[in-house]
């Protein structure tokens, strides 16, 4: 980052926050000295509880042969790692980039390293991932039930390899909280699904390596938790590993004191990041996940070691759940809105399992299904896991009768009409002063038909070193909505910091086919939005009421499935979903001029991101034009006659 960056991040913190940030400055210099320090452990030192062959044999057979996949994949030394491919995990080099060939540092205090800069580190997600050890729990998940000892022995080399090239603060592994609280849960469920393995003991608690390096994360994550403005997604990483680990490896004087600061931080935490509706504050559906299976890990680990959990934890965890159920498409997919980074709190599935089924699947052991939930598959890894540590957890909480399409505090409202499922973006643009995972994304429509994205939201794809595709993706004109004046409805200070936030009124929400929502972010000019949904039909009408005349642009970005041919003012669309053929067709206001892109580079338009580190082409249309105090567009999509049934 320039230095004008940090002058505009220190501008959207309270003098808390910055009186909080310069101890943190002032004690990361005396770390230095900690470093060496050695920890203290109790004699006594138990693990339990264990899934018991029951809880394995309620597996499915389907999950199991997709975790079996996975797992030799990794025995192989292959995994891919946000569209990098890697065959070198057999012994990895835990500090080397291979997307950009570079190494960081791992013999450098770690606060002395610019871990942000692509020059002197490489690429830091594709260094950190491997290091969160969620590989691990795959293979552990895989000898728990197999029993077969290689993928137990695989664990413990590279615990040992990790242990011994990365000592407690040194290179880049040692910086960043959210890090190290993951890699804590992943250690937990580690030791747990290797329970059977005869060195399991040796491994763990009667390995003085691991004793020590359980120590110096707790003791970090107790001196630098996340504050102020940072206080996301990464403090629920934090809590949740250091509860989890405070609570399954209570091996040490200081153990009880780190539960306790942790359960109650994730439980004000968890509150501080979630609507009463349940839906996550940040808007960003990936980090809805990711907290809710944090937030799920933290608890569960706390309750099966006998620590009262308090109510209001499992209330906002129930109502996040309730949410995701309300918001699935009908291939059980959520909105793509916001910042997504294929976080996961703890992976011990394959790679073909849904986490939003699996987290509907956990919701209904812990809290019981409602009846308009949506069908899933059943049977995944993690359910079963988590359904060891504790079931039906009563919560004293009225839950919804019926499906909600409406969450007014979160501006979010669901259209659904026979296979077609739109959402509307009425909300705040993002959490806290910085709105770090937020998108310029006011009024944007999001419209799939059968769980097909047809008016897409293209995604995230990169968070640093390509500065050009990160503003694209978070942009305006990156997402289905009005752009006016040639810039975007937040003002953008870099990256993870918005300095200001266009704020969005909604006029009309709740009922069935209708939304109607504005925002202020080109004041005076106001855009106004309405959205109905009617039979095979929607109609999107955007008004512009005030300010002068300026140039706009709408517009529209398809799923990679859709193919698009553009004539004149209308757009036909079509595209196959299980065998069959589908159409539509667009018709786009005729006060603009209307062409078609796909691919392009420079600038970026006509992209799609289906994960992150990975892009493909697909169909943008744009119109271009003029609008004044008055101006009105209108747009009108319709599903072919038949479309609207879901398929077989």
């Amino acid at each position: 980052m320039d230095p004008s960056w940090y002058l505009r991040r220190l501008s959207r913190m309270g003098p808390a926050e910055i009186a909080g940030r310069v101890t943190d400055v002032v004690r990361k210099r005396q770390w230095r000295a900690v470093a060496g320090e050695k920890a203290a452990w109790l004699p006594d030192r138990r693990f339990a509880p264990v899934p018991g062959d029951e809880v394995l044999a309620a597996v499915s057979g389907e999950a199991v042969k997709d975790l079996l996949v996975t797992a030799d994949r990794l025995m192989e030394g292959r995994a891919e790692y946000f569209g990098v491919e890697r065959d070198d995990l057999v012994d990895p080099d835990w500090s080397f980039d291979p997307k950009t060939g570079r190494r960081a540092p791992s013999d450098v205090y770690s606060f002395d390293i610019p871990y942000r800069s692509e020059e002197a580190v490489g690429d830091i997600k594709q260094i950190w991932e491997p290091s969160r050890h969620q590989h691990l729990t795959v293979l552990a998940a895989a000898y728990a039930l197999t029993g077969e000892e290689r993928y137990a022995e695989r664990v413990a080399a590279h615990l040992k390899s990790w242990w011994a090239a990365n000592p407690p603060m040194r290179g880049v592994h040692w910086v960043s909280g959210i890090e190290l609280g993951i890699r804590l849960l992943s250690w937990v469920w580690v030791r747990r699904l290797l329970d059977g393995w005869p060195s399991a003991a040796a491994l763990f608690e009667d390995n003085p390596v691991a004793l020590n390096q359980i120590w110096h994360h707790q003791r970090w994550l107790a001196a630098f938790p996340s504050r102020g403005s940072s206080a996301n997604n990464h403090v629920i990483a934090e809590d949740a590993g250091q509860l989890a680990a405070a609570c399954a490896f209570g091996w040490f004087p200081e153990s009880p004191r780190w539960r306790d600061a942790a359960l109650a931080s994730l439980d004000k935490m968890l509150g501080h990041n979630t609507f009463d509706s349940g839906i996550n504050r940040e808007l960003a559906t990936e980090y809805h996940g990711l907290v809710l299976e944090l937030g799920l890990a933290g608890a569960l680990e706390a309750k099966a070691a006998g620590v009262a959990v308090p109510e209001s934890t499992w209330l906002v965890l129930l109502r996040m759940t309730d949410a995701l159920a309300s918001l699935v498409d009908d291939r059980l997919r959520p909105p793509r809105q916001g910042d997504a980074d294929d976080g996961f709190g703890l992976i011990v599935d394959g790679d073909e399992t849904s986490r939003w089924a699996s987290l509907l699947d956990t919701g209904s052991v812990l809290f019981g299904r409602l009846d308009w939930w949506p069908e899933t598959p059943g049977g995944d890894v993690r359910t079963q896991l988590f359904s060891a540590l504790a079931k039906d957890i009563q919560v004293g909480a009225r839950r919804p009768v019926r499906r909600r399409d409406d969450f007014a505090d979160a501006g979010m409202t669901i259209l659904r009409e026979g296979g077609i499922w739109c959402r509307c973006d009425g909300g705040p643009h993002g959490f806290l002063s910085i709105a770090a995972h937020a998108h310029a994304d006011a009024l944007s429509v999001e419209v799939r038909h059968d769980g097909v994205d047809i008016l897409a939201d293209p995604g995230t794809y990169c968070y640093h070193g390509e500065p050009k595709w990160r503003s694209y993706f978070r942009s305006t004109a990156g997402h289905n909505t009005l752009e006016l004046g040639g810039r975007d409805q937040s003002v953008s200070g870099g990256p993870f910091l918005w300095t200001r936030h266009a704020v969005t009124t909604v006029i009309s929400a709740g009922t069935p086919s209708r939304w109607s929502a504005e925002h202020d972010g080109y004041a005076p000019a106001v855009h106004r939005r309405s959205v109905e949904l009617e039979g095979s039909g929607l109609r999107i009408l955007d008004e512009v009421r005030g300010g002068e005349s300026q140039p706009c642009r709408l517009a529209f970005h398809f799923g990679p499935a859709v193919e698009v041919a553009l004539s004149g003012g209308t757009a036909t669309l079509s595209w196959t979903v299980d065998g069959q053929e589908r159409k539509a067709s667009l018709e786009l206001p005729p006060e603009l001029r209307w062409s078609a892109h796909r691919g392009e580079t420079t600038p970026p338009l006509g992209w799609y991101s289906a994960g992150f580190g990975r892009r493909e082409p697909a169909w943008t249309v744009l119109g271009a034009g003029t609008a004044a105090d008055g101006a009105t567009f209108t747009t009108t999509l319709t599903f072919e006659s038949g479309n609207e049934d879901p398929p077989l």
